[in-house]
């Protein structure tokens, strides 16, 4: 026998609500701006180091703010610099391949904001959110051209050229979003080390860069897009 209408409304007000058991959606940006479980915060002061060569590797870490140099040093106590990174890149990825212990230094060269990710619950987002897999291999695969370009250069190109292209890393033209410019806390000792060259060599490429208006050097360094044409040039 059909309800009347009145008692239809009744129960249907009554009725119990169905629950949204769907988890909401992840947010990348959210989880590389935050700590959380199996991650943490950590500030460091300008040359200040943050893992060491040799030690354990158990943690990857991502920069939000400001920059680091990694260094490896041979057995004889050279010393060279290997990659400066910024906001957004990624170190100390090698313990995802089991990588028993970091291969080079990782030093603050300027106030710096670094969220450790423990390598197992790296692993555990890797394997569980698409999203942040996806940007994680492209970061990786941008990254392993990058180095066979730094190869590239290292074998083929002129000092002059090596530092061009060094300097418009640094200052991170082609990537998306605007460009940083200004290089602070980047010595012409660094820069050496590098590019593998003497101070003096870059000190006289940088001379010629400054007449030349490509860029403006005064303790901190400001690259002009005019830069790209030492590169261009054959």
């Amino acid at each position: 026998m059909a309800l009347p209408a009145n008692r239809r409304l009744s129960a249907k007000a009554h009725a119990p609500k169905k629950r949204n058991l769907r988890s909401p959606a992840f947010d990348v940006k959210v989880f590389l701006d935050s700590a959380g479980l199996g991650r943490k915060l950590v500030k460091f002061r300008a040359k200040e180091i943050i893992f060491t060569q040799g030690r354990p590797a158990n943690n990857v870490l991502y920069i939000q703010e400001g920059g680091v140099k990694l260094s490896v040093v041979n057995a004889s106590g050279r010393e060279a610099v290997v990659a400066i990174l910024g906001p957004g890149d990624f170190c100390g990825e090698g313990c995802l391949a089991d990588q028993p212990v970091c291969m080079a230094t990782a030093t603050a060269i300027s106030a710096t904001t670094v969220l450790i990710i423990e390598k197992i619950e790296m692993i555990r987002m890797l394997h569980r959110e698409h999203e942040f897999s996806d940007r994680f291999i492209a970061y990786m695969l941008a990254r392993n051209i990058r180095v066979e370009e730094d190869l590239v250069d290292q074998l083929f190109n002129s000092t002059e050229k090596r530092l061009a292209r060094t300097l418009l890393l640094l200052a991170r033209f082609g990537t998306p979003g605007q460009p940083q410019r200004l290089l602070r806390n980047v010595s012409q000792e660094m820069l050496a080390e590098m590019i593998g060259a003497t101070r003096p060599r870059v000190n006289f490429f940088m001379n010629k860069f400054r007449k030349l208006g490509f860029i403006q050097y005064k303790g901190e360094i400001h690259v002009h897009d005019s830069l790209l044409s030492v590169i261009l040039h054959n």
